[in-house]
């Protein structure tokens, strides 16, 4: 999960989690949580749109498992028990269901797949519908430019 998506979560800012953890280090191990890569940050906001201003100066933090189980130990709040005990639960809930239907790992695996091939795909139409509009607008510029010539219909 990221950074912001916990922020919500536990009903704190974004930044006040971020300190929680930075003053914590070593209850974070690389296997807690990471940050993620400008390509991967990059990646995120294509899939979940960007506004066209203000935006992170940072790339988000992104917590394991395990690394949100340990935010309720940083985060002292009667809502961050509450919320750590619903994520062990899903986090439970979730393990026994890829458990029990190996299937399903496959599946989102592929479902992964096709959304990258999808995005990929709309990238390239965007790209033709950028052309097809440079296209229009040079013939409407040609169009419009002033016409050097005789021109009879002034007589």
């Amino acid at each position: 999960m990221l950074d912001f998506d916990l922020a919500v979560l536990y009903n704190v800012e974004t930044r006040d989690l971020n300190k929680a953890v930075n003053r914590n280090p070593d209850r974070f191990p690389g296997d807690f949580m990471f940050r993620l890569t400008p390509v991967e940050f990059e990646n995120l906001m294509f899939q979940n749109g960007t506004s066209s201003w203000g935006g992170r100066r940072k790339l988000p933090n992104a917590f394991t498992e395990a690394g949100v189980a340990m935010l309720s130990s940083v985060l002292k709040s009667k809502r961050a028990i509450n919320v750590n005990i619903q994520n062990i639960k899903i986090f439970t809930k979730l393990r026994f269901a890829i458990q029990n239907h190996p299937g399903m790992l496959g599946l989102i695996e592929e479902i992964q797949k096709k959304d990258i091939e999808q995005d990929q795909q709309l990238l390239l139409i965007f790209e033709y519908l950028k052309q097809l509009e440079r296209s229009n607008q040079k013939e409407t510029e040609f169009q419009e430019r002033r016409k050097i010539g005789f021109n009879l219909t002034d007589s």
